[in-house]
C-alpha cells in the first residue's frame, strides 16, 4: 500500500493540465456527464457547459482526500484529543444554551438527545465557525473525474449538488465546503442534504450554512433515519483479552452478540452493560495498551455520519463531557 499512494499522488498532481485549460467544459467525460443529465433531469447543455468551464482543478482536494501512507500510524489518543479538549467543550456549551429551544424540539421530535447533535456538529465545524473554503462544484467535478478511486461516489455527489441548486434557486458555483464536498455547519454531502435536510426553522428553506436549527433538526432527523433508538445505549467499556476477540474485531462493527454471548470470545463489560445486541470496538494508539469498548446499535448509528469508530467515540466522548459540564454549570446557578 506504501508504494502504490505515492504513485497516485504523483498521478494526481500531473492532472491540472489535462483540466484547467477551459475548466472542466473541454474534457469528454464531462461533457459525456453534462449529456446523461440534461437526459437523465432536463439541464440545459450549454448552461452547465458554462458552469464546468469556469471550474477549475482543485489539487488541494486531491491530496486531502488520499488516505494515510501507513494507516498503522492512526492514534486514538491523539485523535481524541484533538477534540475533546477545551474549546470545543466551552464552545459547545455556549450553542447548546443559545440553540436550546431548538435542540429540546429535535429531541421530542427525533428521540436524539442534545448532546450527540451538539458533539456532531461540534467536531465537523468548530459549531459553524470552520465550513470550508473549497468551491463546491469544483471540488466534487475534480473527485468526481479526477480521483478515480471514489469517481462514482463524488459523481453521484455531483448530480445531487446540480440538483439540490436547482430546487433552491441557487448558483451551483455558490456553494463552498470541504475538500470532500461537505456543506454546511452539519457537514452534510449534498445528497444528505436532500434527502435529511429539514427546514427545522420554519422560513420554507433549508439552509444549513446560516440556520443553526436547521443544522440541528438534520443532523437529528439524519441519525433517526438510520435507526437511532431513543433512550439506548450508545457504548460502554470493555475488557477484552485472548486470541478469539480477534474474531469479534474481524466481524465489524455492526452490533451482533449480547456481552454474555461475547464472554466466550474473551470479552467482559468494564461496567455493568445492557444485555443489548453490540459489537466490539478496538482502539489503538501506537505503543500503548488497545482500549476496548461495546458498541451498541446507536454507536454503529453515528459511524453511519463517518464510517470510522475513531470518530463515533470522540462524538459520544465529546457528548459525556457536554452534558455533564452543562449539568454542573445548572446545578450551581
Amino acid at each position: 500500500m506504501s508504494r502504490i499512494l505515492p504513485v497516485l499522488l504523483l498521478a494526481v498532481l500531473a492532472l491540472p493540465s489535462v483540466s484547467t485549460a477551459g475548466g472542466f467544459a473541454q474534457r469528454e467525460d464531462v461533457r459525456a456527464f453534462v449529456d446523461e443529465m440534461h437526459q437523465r433531469h432536463g439541464f440545459d447543455r450549454a448552461r452547465l457547459l458554462r458552469l464546468f468551464g469556469q471550474a477549475q482543478l482543485q489539487p488541494k482536494a486531491l491530496q486531502a482526500i488520499l488516505p494515510p501512507k501507513d494507516p498503522s500510524v492512526r492514534s486514538w489518543q491523539a485523535y481524541r484529543a484533538r477534540f475533546i479538549e477545551p474549546s470545543r467543550i466551552h464552545g459547545g456549551l455556549r450553542f447548546w444554551e443559545a440553540n436550546r429551544e431548538a435542540l429540546e424540539a429535535a429531541r421530542l421530535a427525533y428521540g436524539v438527545p442534545e448532546e450527540i447533535v451538539v458533539a456532531i456538529i461540534g467536531i465537523e465545524t468548530i459549531y459553524g465557525r470552520n465550513t470550508g473554503k473549497f468551491p463546491a462544484l469544483a471540488t466534487l467535478a475534480t473527485l468526481a473525474f479526477d480521483y478515480p478511486p471514489r469517481a462514482d461516489l463524488f459523481r453521484r455527489e455531483l448530480e445531487a449538488l446540480l440538483l439540490l441548486a436547482r430546487e433552491s434557486r441557487r448558483n451551483p458555483a455558490a456553494y463552498s465546503g470541504s475538500y470532500a464536498g461537505a456543506l454546511g455547519i452539519p457537514q452534510f454531502l449534498p445528497s444528505s442534504i436532500r434527502n435529511w435536510g429539514v427546514d427545522f426553522d420554519g422560513d420554507g428553506l433549508v439552509d444549513l450554512s446560516a440556520s443553526n436549527a436547521d443544522a440541528i433538526g438534520s443532523v437529528a432527523n439524519f441519525l433517526a433515519s438510520h435507526g437511532w433508538e431513543a433512550g439506548s445505549a450508545i457504548a460502554a467499556p470493555a475488557n477484552a483479552s485472548g486470541e478469539r476477540i480477534n474474531e469479534l474485531i474481524e466481524a465489524g462493527i455492526v452490533p451482533r452478540l449480547t456481552p454474555a454471548e461475547m464472554a466466550a470470545y474473551g470479552v467482559a463489560p468494564a461496567v455493568e452493560a445492557p444485555q443489548l445486541p453490540c459489537a466490539l470496538i478496538d482502539l489503538v494508539t501506537p505503543d500503548q495498551a488497545t482500549e476496548y469498548w461495546l458498541g451498541y446499535r446507536n454507536f454503529y448509528v453515528i459511524t453511519r455520519y463517518n464510517r470510522s469508530s475513531f470518530y463515533a467515540m470522540a462524538v459520544y466522548a465529546l457528548s459525556l463531557e457536554l452534558k455533564q459540564e452543562r449539568a454542573a454549570r445548572l446545578a450551581a446557578r
